[in-house]
C-alpha cells in the first residue's frame, strides 16, 4: 500500500512538472517593439537594464540569471555574483550570446542598434521591456517581466506592494502647496549644463516628489545656455552620484548662470544615487519620497514612510 501511495505521489509530481513545463512553453510576451515573443525557457536569462535586474531579484529569480549589465547596481550581489555583459547602451552581442542564454530581457533603449539587430536574429527570445516613466509604466514593467519569467502571481504581489507605496506617495504629495522649481543637471560640459526636459526619468521623478521641472520647453536632455538657466529660475539643482564624475555643489554655485538664480542664493543642491533616483524600479516610490522630504523638510514631520515593498514577500 505504501509503495502504491509513493508511486501515485511520483506520478502526480511528474504530472505537475509536465503541466508547469507546458505553461512555460506557452508564454507569449507583447514587448516594446509591438511584437509577440514566444518564451520557451527562462532558465538562463540575461538582464540588460538595472530596473529589470532589480525586479528579477525582488521576484526571487536570481538563480535564473546568467548575466547582467553594468547598470544592475542593486542589489549589489547582482554585479558581484553574475557575469557582466557591459553597459546597456554599449552591449556586445558576442558577450551576451557567449553566455548561452535561453532568454534576453533588455530595457528599451539598449544598444547599440547593430547589437540589438544581431540579438533579434539570434535563436534566443529577446524581450524588449518598455521604458515609460510613469506610475502606470512602472507597474506594467513589473508585470511584463514577471510574465516573461512565468511568475505572474509573484509579479502581482510585487505590483500591489509598489502600488501601495505609490499611493502613500500621492498622499504625501497632496500636502505640497507651493511646488519648488527643480532643474536636473546631468553634467557640466565645458561650463555648459546638460539639463533634463520632459519625457525623461528625471522629469517624472521631480513630479512624483511634488515639485515642478524648471525646464518646460523641450523633451529629453539638452545643453542649455546660461541665459536659459537664469530665465528658468530654478530653486534647486538635482543631480546623481557618479563617483569621480559626480557634479559638485561648489561648481554649480560658482557657475555664471546658476549664480544668478535662487539655487546659489539658497545653496540648494541635491544629489542621489542614480539607479535609485532614475531607475524606475520597485524602489521608485521610496526614492521620490526621499527627494520630496529633501525638497520639503516639513513633510518629514508626518511620520515615517511605511513601505509596503519592504514588508512584502514576493519571492515565492
Amino acid at each position: 500500500m505504501a509503495f502504491c501511495r509513493t508511486l501515485t505521489n511520483l506520478l502526480l509530481s511528474g504530472t505537475i512538472a509536465l503541466v508547469s513545463a507546458a505553461h512555460a512553453a506557452g508564454i507569449t510576451v507583447h514587448d516594446a517593439r509591438n511584437r509577440e515573443v514566444a518564451v520557451n525557457d527562462f532558465a538562463r536569462t540575461v538582464s540588460i537594464g538595472g530596473a529589470i535586474t532589480e525586479i528579477l531579484y525582488a521576484l526571487g529569480l536570481e538563480s535564473r540569471l546568467v548575466g547582467v549589465d553594468t547598470t544592475s547596481l542593486y542589489p549589489p550581489a547582482a554585479l558581484r555574483d553574475k557575469p557582466n555583459v557591459g553597459y546597456m547602451r554599449q552591449i556586445s552581442a558576442e558577450g551576451v550570446l557567449g553566455l548561452n542564454p535561453t532568454l534576453i530581457l533588455a530595457i528599451q533603449g539598449s544598444g547599440p542598434r547593430e547589437t540589438m539587430d544581431i540579438l533579434e536574429t539570434a535563436k534566443v527570445p529577446l524581450v524588449l521591456v518598455p521604458e515609460t516613466f510613469s506610475e502606470e509604466g512602472l507597474i506594467d514593467k513589473i508585470k511584463l517581466v514577471g510574465h516573461a519569467m512565468g511568475v505572474d502571481a509573484r509579479a502581482e504581489c510585487l505590483s500591489a506592494a509598489v502600488g501601495a507605496d505609490l499611493a502613500q506617495l500621492r498622499a504625501l504629495r497632496a500636502k505640497v502647496t507651493k511646488p519648488v522649481r527643480v532643474m536636473f543637471v546631468m553634467s557640466l560640459q565645458n561650463g555648459r549644463a546638460m539639463v533634463a526636459g520632459h519625457k525623461t526619468a528625471a522629469d517624472e521623478i521631480i513630479q512624483l516628489a511634488g515639485a515642478a521641472n524648471a525646464v518646460d520647453d523641450y523633451d529629453g536632455y539638452k545643453v542649455i545656455s546660461d541665459e536659459a538657466i537664469v530665465a528658468a529660475k530654478p530653486d534647486v539643482v538635482l543631480s546623481i552620484e557618479r563617483g569621480k564624475e559626480s557634479l559638485q555643489a561648489d561648481a554649480i554655485y560658482a557657475h555664471p548662470g546658476f549664480a544668478l538664480t535662487p539655487v546659489a542664493a539658497n545653496k540648494s543642491f541635491i544629489t542621489m544615487d542614480g539607479l535609485y533616483l532614475l531607475g524606475f524600479g520597485p524602489r521608485t516610490a521610496a526614492a521620490a519620497r526621499d527627494l520630496s522630504v529633501k525638497l520639503y523638510p516639513a513633510l518629514a514631520e508626518g511620520g515615517a514612510f511605511t513601505s509596503a515593498l519592504s514588508a512584502a514577500n514576493c519571492r515565492q
